[in-house]
This record gives C-alpha cells, sequence and structure tokens, in this order.
C-alpha cells in the first residue's frame, strides 16, 4: 500500500473518531497462514504492529471471528503462531485494500518480543513510515 495512501487511511479513520489502535502499525509484507473453524487460508499481510496486523484478502472473514494464524518474519527461523480475532473488516469501514484487521490473542513472550524488535526496527530504519 503506497505511503500516502496509508497516511489518508490513518486521518479518515481518526477524524471519524474510530482509531482504536494502541500501536501505530508498520509496512511490512509477509504471507500469512490462518484458518477459521472451517477453512484455511493463505495470503498476505502488508501491516503490522505489536498488537495485530491486516491481511489483504477479498473475502475476510466476519467481525469477531476466531483466526489461528501462522507467519514468519524476515530472519527469524521459525514461525509465529497465535490466535487472534478479527476486530473489523474492510466492509465495514472505507479502506482502498479489502482485507481485515486481526488482533493478537495471547502471544509467546519469545514471539511478542520478535514482533516487537522487527517493528522497532522498520520504524527506525523509516521502512514503516
Amino acid at each position: 500500500m503506497a505511503k500516502a495512501q496509508i497516511e489518508h487511511d490513518r486521518e479518515a479513520s481518526r477524524a471519524r473518531g474510530r482509531e482504536r489502535r494502541r500501536s501505530e502499525r508498520t509496512s511490512l509484507v509477509v504471507r500469512v497462514d490462518y484458518s477459521t473453524v472451517d477453512a484455511f487460508f493463505s495470503e498476505f499481510t502488508t501491516d503490522i504492529n505489536e498488537g495485530g496486523l491486516f491481511i489483504e484478502t477479498d473475502s475476510p472473514a466476519p467481525t469477531g471471528t476466531d483466526v489461528l494464524l501462522k507467519f514468519q518474519l524476515p530472519g527469524a527461523d521459525d514461525p509465529i503462531k497465535v490466535q487472534g480475532r478479527v476486530v473489523w473488516t474492510s466492509s465495514e469501514r472505507p479502506s482502498p485494500v479489502p482485507g481485515m484487521g486481526v488482533e493478537f490473542g495471547d502471544l509467546e513472550p519469545g514471539a511478542r518480543t520478535r514482533i516487537n524488535e522487527l517493528v522497532r526496527q522498520l520504524r527506525a530504519d523509516g521502512l514503516g513510515r
């Protein structure tokens, strides 16, 4: 997603008073495998933060759906596996990219540390802006 579009979306969301994230999202493209009770999918995340990620998909799961996520961070040896919950979809708010926002459930401490370190590094390098 283009930087200008990301900023536009953030500003539009804040203007509507709907910005509820605790952490700013950081651009990162990584394949994410996820499953619901009855289906398995493989898509891409386009941004991530300490609390969750956005999955680009033409068929987002409904808000409130529990999903099991599995994704590999750049430079990591092991994939991260975590339970998540769909907290919003592109059909519920204006978004130039179809998809869904997923909030992480209980991350293992090592996984949380890896995500936090990556997000901080991307922000420091200016790649997340």
